[in-house]
């Protein structure tokens, strides 16, 4: 692309290829962007094409109408070593460094998310395996297999203690360890394998980032990471990969308030999903959009495809075999649930679900575990029992010592500020200072 075009020549062309006039763009980005065809103006189409101003929030929309490569986008001047790299293995090397650095990241935005669904390269591996140098390190099974049981291991440990226990690990094994097989030779069958492996370790890292802090650099480097996750993926051609990279953002979206375009992440996960033979994949995927429905109020979609979720579940053999979407057993599949059908208003049908959860499924995962035992605590003082609240919240408070999690973190606030209205009764006020020490230990 030639260096003095814009963005408003990228978009007009984009427009005219496809026959549309610069009213139908607009309707189609109101569509997009959630709030119907009447919401955008023609004129702003004009004023963008014409250099009067720079589309902005609207880019992430322009980009997924219009299927843009944002690596083609315009954007405004930065200086040379602030530029992010446009191919992935090196953007995510970057932002990997970077982490390890400590450098400031971008917080979280709505349009970054969105922006992850832009179309990836699809040719990257098969270009790296024509353009990789003599020197580079040869790999093979042997190093796509390390891969996978690093990321095995410290998935483990996450899961058990939390999410700010070990991130750097997970970081500086991509930078030191995982980067010279990136950059190395290998077959093409090989490539995606690798390319498959480092997406789960770039996942990962983002829900270690997403689980250790709730700022805003925190989630802005969760954020990061799931798209470049998914950008992985995608060149790999592994479509449950792709799958749940898009969920790490829609959940994300969830958790930041984004609710339109945690919808938007949400059937973008169900369509990655479709055709796979996995039913533990496709129930994950399923309650993912089920979930951002919810927190949208939109109960008609919420709960069609809560159904879907649980009909996918119900198919599920035993073991849960080897793919990534494995550990979302019917315990797990029982705590979201429960949870969605809280947001819907159905109390009774929510606290048998996260009964389920805990007593017949169980819940291997001490984190999981004391997150479920928060949440049935809630649902049981909305149902007005507070001495059944009383007795999950023990159970969460001591579950939940020792652990790293910005959710865990969290609970205990939420319950803390329920338990302002019960104040005066001792079973409240032990509890309250259990919280208090847990909370010291966090700080």
């Amino acid at each position: 692309m030639p260096e003095n075009t814009s963005i408003g020549d990228v978009i007009r062309q984009a427009r005219e290829a496809r026959g549309w006039g610069s009213a139908k763009l607009a309707r189609e980005l109101g569509i997009a962007e959630g709030r119907g065809p009447t919401q955008l103006e023609r004129q702003a189409v004009y004023r963008w094409e014409t250099g009067r101003r720079r589309p902005g929030y609207w880019l992430p929309y322009i980009v997924q109408v219009l299927e843009l490569d944002l690596c083609a986008v315009p954007g405004p001047a930065v200086p040379e070593q602030e530029r992010m790299p446009t191919d992935t293995v090196e953007s995510v090397l970057v932002l990997g460094r970077n982490d390890v650095d400590r450098r400031k990241f971008l917080a979280a935005s709505s349009g970054y998310a969105l922006s992850a669904l832009a179309l990836p390269d699809l040719e990257s591996v098969v270009r790296r395996t024509r353009t990789a140098s003599s020197g580079a390190v040869r790999v093979g099974a042997g190093e796509v297999s390390a891969v996978r049981q690093m990321v095995k291991a410290l998935g483990d440990s996450a899961a058990e203690l939390g999410g700010g226990h070990a991130r750097h690990l997970a970081v500086r094994y991509l930078t030191q360890d995982v980067a010279p097989w990136l950059n190395g030779r290998f077959t093409e069958s090989t490539g995606r394998e690798l390319f498959a492996a480092s997406s789960q370790l770039v996942h990962l890292a983002g829900w270690m980032a997403q689980d250790e802090g709730h700022g805003t650099e925190h989630q802005g480097r969760a954020q990061q990471y799931y798209a470049h996750a998914y950008r992985l993926a995608a060149e790999a051609g592994d479509p449950e990969l792709s799958a749940t990279a898009l969920r790490g953002l829609a959940v994300q979206a969830v958790d930041l308030g984004y609710r339109a375009e945690a919808v938007q992440l949400g059937e973008a996960c169900v369509r990655h999903g479709r055709h796979l033979e996995n039913p533990r994949a496709v129930a994950y995927y399923e309650a993912t959009l089920a979930n951002a429905a919810a927190q949208d109020n939109d109960r008609r979609t919420a709960t069609r495809h809560l159904v879907l979720s649980e009909a996918a579940i119900c198919r599920s053999p035993d073991v849960s075999g080897e793919s990534w979407a494995a550990h979302y057993s019917p315990g797990r599949w029982a705590h979201e649930s429960g949870m969605i059908l809280s947001r819907l208003g159905d109390l009774d049908a929510a606290e048998e679900h996260l009964h389920l959860a805990l007593d017949i499924h169980g819940l291997d995962r001490r984190r999981t575990r004391a997150i479920v035992l928060a949440d049935l605590g809630g649902v049981r003082l909305r149902q007005d029992d507070l001495d059944g609240a009383l007795s999950s919240w023990n159970e969460f408070v001591e579950c939940a010592e020792g652990i790293r999690s910005v959710k865990v973190r969290n609970a205990v606030d939420d319950m803390r500020l329920r338990l302002n209205r019960f104040q005066g009764t001792v079973a409240t006020e032990e509890l309250r200072r259990k919280a208090d020490q847990l909370m010291t230990w966090h700080s």
